[in-house]
């Protein structure tokens, strides 16, 4: 077997090393120490998503380790590979997701639900992450990109989470084809992978959102119908929302992508007897609050959804082979981060923001 070209001694990285500080960039080692089970990945592209300004701010419940190289949305190729991987080969090009390793063995993850696994480590929260031109993960949990996929291009990284999560939260939401869902937060990251992802699967799409651009953008991926929560009408969002479903009883599901607690309630309110409300967004200390009586006659069902599993990583994958999944994106360097977060803090995001880590 022919010897491996040698790895640099130093790799640039974004690292946070106090919450509540932007990370800054720094030469640090190259993580060659892999485990039996991980590989090594030089990252191409890492997208940029809210979860990491969580981590940056500390502002959950769960706290990030400290310092940290955050980012969990990278692809890139596999440089090497640890004693005991057999189905990961050098060169292979795969995707580093939020899911950096877990357990194997226990209830969750052998029924194909690790992202619940209470022994799992999180890329770029729990360890090291996508920010930088090297990554180790493990390698059952990397992606496997598909054949069709034949160069590393910067819109694939955000399937990875952003992808992969809005994905699963159709699925989660039980929402059938012909049926109407609600998307908010529709012209960020996720809301507007969600928007495409419920056209593919042959829903109607109602984004909520706010400002011209947000709306451009949410038309052009797919949404049926766009409300502007800023300027609803004199009826307001709830209102608003069930007056464009053809019968006017609400939406079947609510996916909220929101980053604040008044669209949580808000959603409870729009969806129609029996349907369902899916909690995606994260904001900090947020609290969900709805009339339990409300809840109790119309049947409505209030849910979480996580991450997706490695089968749901293959679909949602396949989804974006197939030509039917655009990643409305920006490139920047990776020296960019800390601006991209400022922009997020804002609200001025549209898409997605994609580092370069040779730039």
């Amino acid at each position: 077997m022919a010897s491996l070209p040698p790895l640099p001694e130093k790799m640039k990285a974004q690292v946070c090393t106090e919450a509540g500080k932007m990370p800054t960039l720094q030469e640090v080692p190259v993580p060659k120490d892999i485990g039996p089970d991980q590989v090594l990945v030089h990252i191409k592209y890492s997208g940029v998503c809210h979860s990491d300004l969580h981590a940056v701010n500390g502002d959950w419940p769960l706290k990030p380790v400290l310092p940290l190289i955050g980012g969990h949305e990278g692809i890139g190729e596999v440089v090497r590979i640890g004693t005991a991987v057999k189905d990961v080969k050098i060169g292979d090009h795969v995707g580093v997701k939020w899911i950096n390793n877990s357990c194997m063995t226990c209830g969750f993850c052998t029924s194909a639900e690790e992202t619940l696994c209470t022994k799992a480590s999180f890329t770029g929260y729990m360890v090291d992450g996508t920010f930088a031109e090297y990554c180790a993960v493990q390698a059952a949990s990397v992606a496997r990109l598909p054949d069709s996929i034949l160069t590393l291009k910067p819109d694939v990284a955000p399937i990875m989470c952003a992808g992969i999560t809005s994905y699963r939260s159709l699925k989660e939401s039980g929402a059938k084809p012909g049926q109407t869902v609600a998307i908010v937060g529709a012209g960020g990251g996720l809301g507007c992978l969600a928007l495409q992802y419920a056209k593919a699967m042959g829903l109607r799409s109602i984004a909520i959102d706010t400002g011209d651009e947000k709306r451009k953008t949410c038309l052009e991926m797919g949404a049926d119908v766009f409300i502007d929560f800023m300027d609803p009408g004199q009826e307001g969002v709830v209102e608003a929302v069930k007056k464009t479903t053809v019968d006017g009883m609400g939406v079947y599901a609510a996916l909220v992508f929101a980053v604040g607690e008044k669209p949580f309630e808000q959603a409870s309110q729009y969806v129609r007897p029996k349907g369902t409300v899916v909690c995606i967004g994260v904001p900090a200390g947020a609290q969900v609050s709805t009339s339990i009586f409300d809840m109790v006659i119309r049947m409505i069902t209030i849910k979480g959804s996580y991450f997706g599993n490695r089968l749901e990583s293959i679909e949602a994958l396949d989804f974006f082979a197939r030509g039917l999944i655009k990643v409305p994106h920006k490139v920047v360097g990776l020296s960019e981060l800390p601006s991209v977060f400022e922009k997020l803090e804002k609200g001025e995001v549209v898409g997605r923001y994609v580092l370069d880590t040779s730039k």
